[in-house]
């Protein structure tokens, strides 16, 4: 009696992990380059940082379609299915553990961080050491150098951002129902919508961030607070980018008649993905905008 094992595909060797590699590595470059240089008339760090987003663009596009013509081709078993869902949990498990550093950075600077220097606790000499009339408060909107700034409130562009989002999660959910269904045209008009919305918040994002540098004098530059503001909600905006994108990818896809009612992990993975985007930016606005 013979046994029958499941056929395993190993895909072949492939370039495109170098050329993430090297586009990741533009990136940092060019975004450290870019912090050192705003301050500067020049400098080439904005070039190679757009020049690392590109590749890193090029890349997504350029690997989804080998995967995607792998899937097609039926080289892919239940095994193989198993092991992208371990993949998928396992990367956004990393991608929890990347954004608990940014809030941990943010909870230890404004809960232990500004009141030690304030004199708390056994510290009271702490305060006299540093800049005359500084005040251990949350947010922090004058650095040592004088510069002063204004903190970004948590109504109007962030607000609508948010509502912009959580909208996003139910009309991405209606998609994914109406794929379980079968119901091709409602699928297009729901993932379509999504695609629209995560564009608007992005576009938004950028006209908050334009407001902060131009009128209300918030930058890179102006002390802890506007740091961690810039990091958390810019790695999220980032994250948003790679989301609509993956979404874009999906909608194409769906449009080719890919994907039916019991195989669909790929646009699984997407919703996954797009839904944490959505809870990390519920925490964010809570923590950084409100609170």
């Amino acid at each position: 009696m013979t046994t029958k094992h499941e056929h395993y595909y190993v895909p072949a060797q492939s370039a495109w992990p170098i050329i993430g590699a090297v586009g990741l590595f533009l990136i940092a470059f060019g975004a450290g380059n870019y912090v050192q240089q705003l301050k500067s008339d020049g400098g080439s760090g904005g070039i190679i940082l757009l020049t690392g987003i590109g590749v890193i663009i090029f890349m997504l596009f350029g690997w989804f379609r080998t995967v995607i013509a792998e899937s097609m081709s039926g080289l892919y078993s239940k095994q193989m299915d198993r092991s992208f869902r371990q993949g998928m949990s396992w990367f956004i498990f990393s991608e929890v553990m990347f954004f608990g550093a940014f809030f941990g950075a943010l909870l230890y600077a404004r809960m232990i961080a500004v009141p030690w220097l304030g004199g708390d606790s056994n510290n009271a000499m702490t305060n006299e050491v540093l800049w005359p009339g500084f005040e251990a408060v949350w947010p922090l909107l004058t650095t040592p150098d004088g510069t002063k700034t204004e903190a970004m409130p948590w109504t109007g562009l962030p607000l609508y951002n948010t509502i912009i989002l959580l909208t996003s999660s139910v009309t991405l959910h209606m998609a994914h129902v109406s794929l379980e269904q079968g119901k091709r045209s409602a699928i297009t008009v729901w993932l379509g919508i999504t695609i629209l919305l995560g564009m608007s918040f992005l576009t938004l994002q950028v006209e908050e961030y334009i407001h902060a540098y131009q009128e209300m004098g918030l930058t890179l530059s102006s002390g802890v607070y506007g740091n961690t503001f810039f990091l958390l909600t810019g790695f999220h905006g980032m994250h948003v980018t790679l989301g609509t994108i993956f979404l874009i990818v999906l909608f194409l896809r769906v449009l080719k008649g890919h994907f039916t009612p019991d195989k669909h992990f790929a646009f699984q993975a997407g919703s996954w993905y797009w839904h944490f985007v959505d809870v990390v930016w519920l925490c964010l606005f809570i923590c950084v905008y409100v609170l």
